[in-house]
């Protein structure tokens, strides 16, 4: 028996009217429960995004700052080991670890008043953070806000 759709938590990185970056924990909902063909047994599926996409794995050192910048592209971010930051203008700052989820849409980011733009980002503790990243080439995802995949 399949039982109740799950739910599944990430942060989004997003950026305010004003230009401000900030993060939110959302919930990923809208499984369906779907075989993925043949005789596979139905598992919980949620379609987020159809699109033309880069995928890449990024290994972070230890002691890796990224110091102030935006994402590049909309993206999905999973740590696959080790542990990462996430600092957002705004002061608030989340780290992940393995099998965690972040979604970056902070490309409409202004300088603050101390000149810092976007986020922050590094490694945390004594290994490197490996990161598979999911890059969205549609221009639709570009600033996402929070519920953009409800």
């Amino acid at each position: 028996m399949a039982g109740t759709a799950p739910q599944i938590t990430y942060w989004h990185v997003w950026t305010d009217d004003d230009g401000a970056t900030h993060q939110t924990h959302c919930t990923l909902s809208a499984f369906q429960l779907q075989s993925m063909g043949g005789a596979a047994a139905p598992q919980w599926n949620d379609h987020l995004v159809t699109a033309k996409s880069t995928v890449l794995i990024a290994t972070l050192p230890i002691g890796w700052i990224g110091d102030w910048h935006g994402n590049p592209k909309p993206q999905w971010i999973v740590p696959l080991s080790g542990c990462w930051f996430v600092e957002t203008t705004d002061g608030t700052r989340v780290e992940m670890g393995p099998g965690e989820l972040s979604f970056g849409a902070d490309q409409n980011s202004k300088p603050d008043v101390h000149g810092h733009q976007g986020h922050c980002s590094g490694t945390v503790g004594d290994a490197p953070a490996v990161l598979m990243i999911v890059q969205l080439e549609d221009e639709a995802w570009i600033g996402a806000r929070p519920g953009a995949f409800a």
